[in-house]
């Protein structure tokens, strides 16, 4: 079996299986990563590099659509990555994924990443984005994922947002045609 295929199948246990203390469930369609930022994570501006945080995005929405699906998953898209504010090396820092839409066999998960100080109350949201992955099975063909209902207004809300962001990248693909 290839490494990250191991790798998934430790971090997509069942729920009530205790995760490492650095990754917390809060739902069943929630997980959040938290931990300090490192002076390897350092961009030639003295803040963390965008690429790294790039890297975060990606592992726990990895690591939520694994815990969704029960299934390797590979990332389809990211879009819209937004940075409010930088973070500075030494802060605390969450990174929280939820799944606000899935189809047949994709999963839309909205990311917020967030830090604040050590010595601080309140986490500041720095970056948010939407990342789509796909469950696929040991030959690499997609399968189908449990399916997600939006229950309560928010949810419903950012479903909505999925959708709609959903519509957009297929007019964007139809633009882009003409130079690929």
């Amino acid at each position: 079996m290839p490494q990250r295929v191991e790798r998934c199948a430790r971090v997509c246990r069942p729920i009530d299986v205790p995760l490492p203390t650095h990754i917390q469930h809060m739902n069943a369609n929630q997980l959040s990563f938290q931990f300090i930022s490192e002076p390897t994570d350092v961009n030639f501006g003295g803040k963390v590099h965008g690429g790294v945080v790039m890297k975060w995005i990606d592992q726990t929405a990895f690591a939520c659509a694994c815990a969704w699906s029960q299934s390797y998953c590979v990332t389809i898209y990211v879009g819209g990555i937004r940075f409010y504010k930088p973070i500075l090396i030494g802060d605390i820092v969450r990174v929280d994924a939820r799944i606000i839409y899935t189809g047949n066999t994709s999963m839309h998960i909205a990311i917020d990443v967030l830090s604040k100080p050590v010595t601080a109350q309140d986490f500041l949201k720095t970056t948010h984005c939407i990342i789509v992955f796909a469950a696929v099975d040991e030959h690499g063909k997609t399968r189908p994922v449990p399916k997600w209902q939006a229950l309560t207004e928010q949810e419903i809300q950012l479903e909505q947002y999925a959708i709609k962001l959903m519509d957009m990248r297929k007019q964007i693909e139809v633009e882009m045609k003409a130079f690929f």
